[in-house]
């Protein structure tokens, strides 16, 4: 099964279309210029030789979920009557992830965690924020809603590097005495394991493996516990693609300096699949794909362990997932009508899962329904999708009231 799931938003640049350098050996295009006004050459993937955080442990454990103000602010903003806002209300209070999706945002960084340090010092445990890293090269290969600012040529990589994952990662170090979780480039890997023969994704390949394994070795700090994105049970689920998903974090997690560089991998990240089903069932288990997200992280769990990776936690995203069976098809991401909330971010909720997060952004658009604006992707107005819809990362307000009517369980 040959899917595109789950695109992305916060979407603050265009992306800069492929120049001369694609394809050319790492480091000999001359494009963005370094700090001594040379050419900004990426470096290459070296193991980390830094301590990581422990093994093993789940980071959540005795902790608080960190709560985005400024999802609070763009939800309790949100045009809405006296019943509406009410409920509004109760959404703003749950905590959500941080999407650092540009060089601009990355530079952001110390605003969230010393944020996170005040909520941390009232509560008197450690709060957790979340972090998304969303910005590789040639950013969701296989669709157009969510493109970013960065080309797969080599300046596009040394721009990744070094105005990116080292500016995130030295603002982690400057806050050592925080745990710290980040979910690392969400549609890269995965893309990799189904869709090469997108000639976009092809020219991606190496960039992504090396993009991602240096995105590991850089933030996998002592205060940092890494999960890497492995997509969902209806796109890699099926028997054929999880040991391809296994192989692929296999040799990027080599290059990274091993497998105990992360914690675990991150499940369903803007999808809609259900955390449990109990309804669900498949009728040969070595080739359907899983009927949820729990059963999912079983069978991939096991998928690593023939590579030898082992011990691993997952998260999953239960932003919208509450109500299941309402895609015509499984293929669908884009504003999927009649979606809800799902679980409430929980720590520790299912055998292997270290939580429950909110990762996609409530009430943010995945892609503009309109072909006549840049960046249109022609699932954004399929069958499933809602309409109306505004471009990735705009706030999408008819869509975040149905998220809240929706809700399962409710609000």
């Amino acid at each position: 099964m040959n899917e595109t799931h789950a695109k992305r938003w916060k979407l603050t640049a265009i992306m800069v279309v492929v120049g001369p350098c694609a394809g050319m050996a790492l480091g000999s295009c001359t494009g963005a210029t370094g700090a001594a006004g040379g050419p900004m050459v990426a470096s290459p993937v070296e193991p980390a030789t830094t301590a990581h955080a422990p093994d093993g442990v789940n980071p959540f454990d005795g902790a608080r979920l960190y709560a985005d103000p400024d999802f609070a602010e763009m939800v309790s903003g949100a045009p809405a009557t006296a019943t509406e806002k009410a409920a509004l209300k109760k959404v703003a209070g749950f905590p959500t992830a941080v999407w650092l999706e540009s060089t601009e945002t990355a530079k952001q960084t110390s605003r969230w965690l010393d944020d996170a340090g005040r909520q941390q010092a009232t509560a008197g445990i450690p709060v957790v924020p979340v972090f998304v890293i969303y910005n590789l090269p040639n950013r969701d290969c296989a669709a157009e809603g969510s493109r970013g600012e960065l080309a797969a040529d080599s300046s596009g990589e040394a721009r990744y590097q070094k105005e990116f994952i080292d500016v995130i990662a030295a603002q982690f170090r400057a806050h050592a005495s925080q745990r710290i979780v980040a979910i690392v480039e969400p549609d890269s890997l995965a893309n990799l394991a189904t869709n090469l023969d997108r000639p976009r994704c092809a020219a991606s390949a190496d960039i992504y493996h090396r993009g991602v394994a240096y995105a590991i070795a850089k933030l996998s700090l002592p205060n940092v516990f890494v999960y890497v994105d492995a997509a969902h049970g209806g796109w890699l689920g099926w028997g054929q693609n999880r040991p391809k998903i296994a192989a692929i974090f296999r040799d990027v997690l080599a290059a990274a300096g091993g497998p105990d560089r992360v914690r675990g991998f991150a499940l369903n990240i803007s999808n809609y699949n259900p955390a449990r089903d109990p309804n669900g069932k498949r009728a040969k288990p070595e080739d359907e794909p899983p009927p949820d997200e729990v059963t999912y992280a079983s069978d991939l769990s096991q998928a690593l362990a023939k590579v030898g990776i082992t011990g691993k936690g997952f998260v999953i995203d239960t932003a919208r997932n509450g109500r299941g069976g309402l895609r015509t098809d499984p293929g669908n991401w884009c504003n999927v009508k009649g979606a809800g909330l799902g679980e409430r971010p929980a720590i520790a909720p299912a055998p292997l899962v270290d939580a429950y997060l909110w990762v996609k952004t409530p009430g943010e658009s995945d892609g503009t329904s309109d072909p006549k604006q840049p960046r249109y992707d022609v699932n954004c107005s399929s069958d499933d999708a809602h309409p109306g819809a505004p471009q990735a990362g705009e706030l999408f307000k008819p869509y975040l009231l149905d998220l809240v009517k929706n809700a399962n369980p409710p609000l």
